[in-house]
């Protein structure tokens, strides 16, 4: 599905960053930018917030609604490598490509196949700040927001990671940062991600989102996808090294994980060089 028009320039973006091997930037039109007052107030009200009832009840609203857009939209979308994570008992965080705005209703249904697990979604701050249908659905999610404050990011942030697997859910990152959208191809990987796995002693469950068009007509720009959800073998941090060392460790064995997927799934070797093929249906070829 696709989120607003005129998504050319977004592609130019993604060509430039991509020639000058920015793969984390930002190319989005248009995100929210705020002083550090304003995502002060954004971090401080979500603290304050979260375990109200009114918080609560909204976030039950909001969920059922998600579960129901889900197995709408994904329910031709293919789930491939269970196998690989049957006997997870624990929580975990998963890593998949980041290329839709909705792109986490994939994993939302991987979510359900694992025991029914509650699926929680890191993301940058700025969304918190969205307004209307959209920004409800951001503040209320079981979304978490991550922002460069740096007393959040080192006391609340951590603590909020470690009840939540504790409990046995799932929290997803995207640990190259930004949507590039419809972008195939896996990019280079941010530690993040690794490091709260082997901090919090749970597995990274380690995912590819494989794009396939179609010949129908979404809007102007593009054509409809289908997706196949890649399932790869989850990774484990080793108990007898340091957190950060387990983190440059992890996110080596990921990437290498999701290149393969990628190298499997549209049989081509992966290179940065930018073509417009890259672009999952885009119909202005």
């Amino acid at each position: 599905m696709v989120i607003g028009k005129n998504k050319g320039e977004v592609i130019n973006n993604i060509k430039m960053q991509a020639k000058q091997g920015e793969y984390n930037k930002k190319v989005e039109l248009g995100d929210p930018k705020l002083t550090s007052e304003e995502k002060n107030k954004i971090i401080n009200k979500y603290l304050e917030n979260r375990n109200k009832i009114s918080f609560k009840l909204k976030t039950k609203i909001a969920k059922i609604t998600i579960s129901i857009l889900t197995s709408i939209m994904h329910k031709d979308t293919k789930i491939v490598g269970l196998e690989n994570i049957k006997d997870l008992e624990t929580g975990g965080i998963i890593t998949s490509n980041h290329f839709n705005p909705l792109d986490s209703l994939i994993i939302q249904k991987l979510a359900k196949k694992i025991y029914k697990k509650r699926l929680y979604i890191i993301s940058q701050e700025t969304n918190f700040a969205m307004k209307g249908i959209i920004g409800f659905f951001l503040n209320y999610s079981d979304i978490i927001p991550i922002t460069d404050q740096v007393n959040y990011m080192k006391r609340d942030f951590p603590k909020i990671i470690k009840n939540i697997l504790k409990d046995g859910n799932l929290i997803l990152i995207y640990p190259e940062e930004e949507m590039w959208f419809n972008y195939k191809k896996p990019r280079p990987l941010k530690e993040g991600a690794y490091y709260f796995s082997a901090k919090n002693n749970v597995p990274i469950i380690s995912c590819f989102v494989e794009m396939k068009e179609t010949s129908k007509k979404d809007n102007d720009e593009f054509n409809k996808l289908k997706y196949v959800l890649h399932v790869l073998k989850p990774i484990y941090p080793n108990p007898n090294i340091t957190a950060k060392e387990n983190s440059v460790i992890m996110k080596e064995i990921d990437y290498n994980q999701k290149k393969e997927a990628y190298e499997k799934a549209y049989n081509k070797k992966l290179t940065y060089d930018f073509e417009i093929e890259d672009i999952a249906g885009w119909r202005k070829k």
